[in-house]
């Protein structure tokens, strides 16, 4: 992997094309990176089958190359990484930090949401069961570069979540530290969505001895019924045609000034003023519409 001070990367899952909110957390992630002389990856996390969309994927790759957002070295697919989760799960597993669970999703709702550790100490086999990390030391708070020291729930902090699925499938909080550590990242940007499982995150790092990136949660856009714009709500795809009005709206959104008007930019003239004038402390804090172009 190449080595910079700082390493960045923009981690998709293909259920569907990228919509505005998938730009806004494309391009923090890329100028953040870009601004600081990094590398900047990106991942296609395609390790749940059931939720993905045929040809999504190569969307996604087409889509971020259109709006000139073009990555470093080779794209990491995760469904290509099934041996090194199941190193880090043995390693888990021999050094009892993990163990097998057979408590389903209704009984965990019964018990207000949180896995009680019902079968910490069964020693149950793993037959059907899903795989849960032992949390001996967990991480209640944490520095965002953005939003400041967050503190979690404690019961979401202390609880011994998923690695392994039952289905078999590995989990999303095992496989994107596994490769984040894997490519060297040393920030994340990502959306504010993301920000409860950071502290799960954090913990299995400490826990494998490896460093802990830096976090930064940008804002999410929402929809004019006051929903997250997302895949599952059927945020419509970004625009096939010129990208810099949109390029442009996706840069006020997150705060940034244009020292001129984009019209008068080619795209990658755009980016890289963009990049230029990067400024993280004009990226506000609170979810908000898209705005008017």
């Amino acid at each position: 992997m190449l080595k910079n001070s700082c390493i960045g990367r923009f981690a998709p899952s293909p259920s569907g094309p990228l919509h505005f909110g998938s730009l806004i957390a494309a391009l923090g992630s890329y100028l953040s990176a870009r601004a600081q002389h990094g590398t900047w990856w990106v991942r296609i996390e395609d390790i749940d089958p059931p939720r993905e969309t045929e040809g999504a994927a190569d969307t996604i790759l087409k889509q971020l190359d259109h709006y000139g957002l073009h990555w470093d070295g080779d794209v990491l697919w995760q469904s290509r990484r099934t041996e090194a989760y199941l190193d880090i799960l043995q390693q888990l597993i021999s050094h009892h930090q993990s163990y097998f669970c057979h408590c389903s999703r209704r009984r965990i709702r019964q018990n207000g949401g949180y896995y009680d550790g019902h079968c910490r100490h069964l020693n149950l086999p793993a037959g059907q069961a899903a795989l849960r990390f032992f949390q001996q030391h967990p991480v209640f708070s944490f520095t965002d570069r953005l939003r400041g020291d967050i503190v979690a729930h404690p019961s979401l902090a202390a609880e011994d979540f998923i690695i392994h699925r039952r289905d078999g499938l590995f989990a999303y909080n095992l496989a994107v530290v596994v490769d984040d550590h894997y490519q060297g990242v040393t920030e994340i940007v990502r959306g504010a969505d993301l920000i409860e499982p950071t502290v799960r995150q954090i913990s299995l790092y400490q826990q494998l001895g490896w460093p802990v990136p830096d976090y930064m949660h940008l804002p999410l856009v929402i929809s004019p019924d006051g929903g997250k714009l997302s895949k599952q709500n059927h945020a419509p795809s970004l625009p096939a045609d010129d990208p810099r009005p949109v390029l442009a709206r996706a840069l006020q959104f997150l705060g940034q000034p244009l020292a001129q008007p984009w019209r008068d930019l080619s795209r990658d003239e755009l980016l890289k003023q963009a990049i230029i004038q990067w400024d993280p402390e004009k990226i506000p804090v609170n979810d908000a519409l898209i705005p008017a172009g």
